[in-house]
């Protein structure tokens, strides 16, 4: 990546330039780690700190959430602070907090990480409150599948992030390429509707997906384009027979979207011609508790997008606590440590 000079002072800034040929308004990794993301006041804080010798004074900072949740985003946060002679103790990952508990602890010079509090609450806060909503959905299917379809919905430069933070709430995987890659899986999908308008036919479509593709990529198909989705749901399972792991269901709101007597009628449908071993996957604009009302109905696994994509982040502020040993803080907050069982030590 090269070397880097991370912003010490205003000047650093005033001498950042853009290129004008820059193809991405998303910040570069090198980008976030010299701090170019950083909100500016941090830079003049450090640059009068330094001008008074008093920027390596040994902290304590705590970071807390507005709201109760659940973690994701740490392992982001920890490699801003690499390499800095610095400890830090976090929540694991995956794990819930309350509001007010405290998620981080940093401990060492306030210079070694001033720049980066705002990269690291945006990381926090924006992969937790995905992570939460992901939370939600795995309580609503039980053990059943869910697999995040977010990434149309976000910028794609933080749809890896985003699809991560799904898995690490509770979701069975990602259909992004880099957000599964990113947690060591392979990513999770089938075709969407434009194979099947271009083709003309469902079973064309279901035909050539069982000549084309790997044994490993389940046979689940689509059954919503054309006609009544439980006549082309049979269509295809008469077709492949034992090789169809299951069918689709993604019937738009313009027709009333996916619902419980659609399920169930499908379900019931399948299991007379013999193919009860027929999985139902749903997808649409789900939520917990439509995810809950299609389960009972006798749905098997489900694709959300916007619910998780669209969650709101959960703020995080970031208070210093202690001052070469000294508790401190802000009118209004309790000076000193606030101790979490929950945290454990995790870098220096």
């Amino acid at each position: 990546m090269g070397a880097m000079k991370e912003f010490r002072k205003l000047e650093d800034v005033k001498n950042f330039n853009v290129d004008d040929g820059r193809l991405f308004y998303s910040a570069t990794h090198e980008e976030i780690l010299k701090g170019a993301t950083t909100d500016v006041y941090f830079i003049k804080t450090l640059e009068i700190l330094e001008h008074l010798s008093i920027a390596d004074k040994v902290v304590i900072a705590e970071i807390f959430p507005r709201k109760a949740g659940v973690l994701a985003g740490v392992e982001e946060a920890l490699n801003l602070l690499k390499g800095k002679e610095l400890e830090v103790w976090a929540i694991p990952e995956g794990e819930t907090f309350e509001k007010n508990d405290t998620v981080m602890r940093i401990r060492g010079p306030y210079s070694k990480f001033a720049i980066f509090e705002t990269a690291i609450l945006g990381i926090l806060a924006s992969s937790s409150g995905w992570a939460t909503a992901a939370r939600e959905c795995r309580d609503a299917a039980g053990e059943k599948l869910f697999i995040c379809f977010g990434s149309r919905h976000v910028h794609p430069a933080i749809a890896p992030a985003m699809e991560r933070a799904a898995v690490i709430g509770g979701a069975s995987g990602a259909s992004c390429i880099l957000g599964a890659k990113l947690l060591g899986q392979e990513p999770t999908g089938t075709v969407p509707h434009a194979a099947f308008l271009i083709a003309g036919d469902t079973l064309t479509i279901s035909r050539a997906y069982d000549e084309v593709m790997p044994p490993e990529s389940p046979r689940i198909i689509l059954v919503d384009t054309f006609k009544d989705e439980a006549e082309e749901t049979l269509r295809v399972a008469r077709q492949l027979k034992k090789k169809l792991l299951g069918v689709r269901l993604d019937t738009p709101s313009e027709r009333g979207g996916v619902t419980p007597e659609l399920v169930s009628e499908i379900r019931a449908r399948l299991n007379m011609e013999g193919f009860d071993y027929v999985k139902i996957f749903v997808s649409g604009g789900l939520y917990p508790d439509k995810i809950r009302e299609l389960s009972e109905a006798g749905a098997d696994a489900f694709g959300v997008g916007s619910y998780i994509s669209s969650a709101s982040p959960i703020d995080m502020t970031l208070d210093l606590k202690e001052v070469e040993g000294k508790p401190v803080a802000k009118r209004g907050r309790i000076p000193g440590v606030i101790p979490n069982n929950k945290l454990k030590k995790v870098m220096g």
